[in-house]
């Protein structure tokens, strides 16, 4: 039986609910956070209990070696938490080019930058949980202990994570014993488990239980943490056990803009959420209202993406070492700076080379009010292919973003934040909540936020809708990748006005998303979920 076999056209529609709702890719994932407010949580707690389960169903995507950002709704106010690591102290660019490098690897120790996902876990049960951290992560350590069947989706991406560190491993003695502990983890029976077929990981579960016992710090100090440096100094790389010690995640202030009356909010830099605000803010500049598929619409929401996409890799790192004030970009002559660019044809902006990225997105909301758009990855699949043995750690490849050109903004130091592309979203209107909402995948991420914000906003599309509307991706120079349903005179049209419009076959690059809104009179949530995924939502 194919199960990624799929003949016929389905619909989903909007689920509603009173008491509360987690959205995301993993049912029993979401099954978890929905099962943590039942036994007394709030939308915090299951946020947490649903992300540490996404490292157990889902680690194609993230795990406990990376990093998470968030933004929370609670008692009416929004809260900014960045969580991801920096370098390590002793990494510089010139050690890197010295290894043989002219630039930053993909895989490998190398990339490997602190991770901060487990201390926001610990962080945010701290300030706004209503249950333990060992309470919240026991649901994930079950999963871990007792196995789970792979979907659909996650046999597609284990099987081609798999075919390529083989590849690697094959080609290079190096490789073969820096991927090792991933094969031994992951791969256990000499090959990836199969859609359907039941796999266990006891090591994670083991440090997913030292995590939840000790408030998150047995992965940053002690025996753990001397581990994870030791794997990492064996294969190469830099991290050290200071380097772990040392850590400490940020609460943030978000930034946002205003998109026809709705505030929407993302984490300030070193997150890429700023391309997404500034991609609306060219959009609006000229005063141009978006009909529903029409070709001037998305020829001008494609040309504000560029402007937005070429200035953010231009100049988007951790915010003290960026040549331009947040405020600049974000301001209106800026916005209408590049708005007059926009003409009838696609333009050629200064070309960049987009990677396609690993991530888990969810949402959460209670009866209470709080709400929470959480992300978490290992940037790039299962990261960099490092993986701390017995443990279930896979190491994330962050740092593969930081440039090895001392002019450039995000060129490489020690203990320095890269860019990132992983970004929560948030809307608000007249300063209630309307709710959370993100969609991962790499670079696709604020081009996501940009098209779902669009839908929702302009045209009034339901929650299921708007993640379901077919999706364009700019790719860099006039490239445009669509979707197979993308309707097809608007791919010809595009193509007319000298887009490089590609029709893809398969939807796996366009992103992942979730949505939850909440209804100011009667408090009711209605949400969305994935379909290019094994998306789910839980109700309560």
């Amino acid at each position: 039986m194919d199960y990624l076999y799929h003949p016929f056209t389905s619909r989903r529609h909007t689920v509603f609910a009173k008491n509360g709702i987690v959205a995301t890719s993993q049912p029993l994932a979401a099954q978890v956070g929905i099962e943590i407010m039942r036994h007394g949580g709030n939308a915090i707690d299951a946020a947490i209990a649903t992300a540490a389960a996404l490292t157990v169903v889902e680690p194609t995507g993230n795990g406990i070696g990376g990093d998470s950002f968030a933004l929370i709704w609670t008692k009416g106010e929004l809260h900014g938490l960045n969580a991801s690591g920096p370098s390590a102290k002793s990494i510089t660019a010139e050690k890197v080019k010295a290894l043989g490098h002219d630039k930053m690897p993909v895989y490998g120790a190398v990339p490997v930058t602190v991770p901060g996902t487990p201390a926001s876990w610990a962080e945010v049960s701290r300030k706004f949980g209503k249950l333990s951290l060992r309470e919240t992560l026991q649901p994930a350590i079950q999963l871990a202990e007792e196995g789970f069947p792979l979907t659909p989706i996650l046999g597609k991406y284990w099987r081609i994570a798999y075919d390529k560190f083989k590849t690697m491993s094959d080609n290079s003695p190096e490789e073969e014993k820096m991927f090792a502990a991933w094969f031994e983890t992951f791969a256990p029976d000499g090959r990836p488990p199969e859609i359907g077929e039941i796999w266990s990981a006891p090591g994670h579960a083991d440090t997913l239980r030292q995590i939840a016992e000790t408030d998150g710090r047995a992965f940053y100090e002690g025996p753990l943490a001397e581990k994870i440096a030791a794997t990492v100094k064996e294969h190469g790389g830099f991290l050290t056990a200071q380097d772990l010690a040392d850590y400490q995640v940020e609460w943030v202030e978000p930034v946002s803009t205003n998109y026809r009356g709705y505030d929407v909010w993302e984490i300030p830099p070193n997150g890429q959420g700023m391309v997404a605000l500034m991609a609306m803010n060219i959009h609006t500049a000229d005063g141009y209202k978006p009909v529903y598929g029409e070709v001037e619409t998305l020829h001008r929401q494609i040309e504000a993406m560029k402007l937005a996409f070429t200035d953010g890799k231009a100049f988007i790192t951790e915010e003290a070492e960026m040549p331009v004030k947040v405020e600049e970009l974000l301001s209106e002559e800026y916005a209408e700076e590049r708005a007059r660019q926009i003409g009838e044809k696609a333009m050629l902006p200064e070309p960049y080379d987009p990677v396609k990225g690993g991530t888990v997105y969810l949402a959460t909301a209670d009866s209470e009010g709080n709400m929470v758009s959480f992300i978490q990855s290992n940037y790039m699949g299962f990261g960099s292919g490092v993986v701390v043995p017995g443990t279930g750690i896979a190491l994330q490849n962050r740092g593969a973003d930081f440039s090895l050109d001392p002019e450039h903004a995000n060129y490489l130091q020690p203990g320095k934040k890269t860019f990132h592309t992983i970004i929560p979203g948030f809307l608000t209107k007249d300063g209630e909540a309307v709710g959370p909402f993100g969609v991962m995948g790499g670079f696709m991420q604020p081009q996501g936020h940009f098209q779902v914000v669009s839908n929702t906003v302009d045209f009034g599309l339901n929650p299921q809708a708007a993640l379901d509307q077919p999706r364009w991706q700019w790719t860099g120079g006039k490239t445009v990748h669509v979707e197979p349903d993308f309707p097809n005179h608007l791919a010809q049209a595009l193509q007319r006005k000298g887009h490089d419009i590609h029709i893809m076959t398969d939807s796996g690059s366009f992103g992942r998303g979730q949505i939850i809104w909440r209804d100011p009179e009667t408090g009711v949530l209605q949400s969305g979920t994935e379909s290019r995924t094994d998306g789910a939502i839980a109700v309560w």
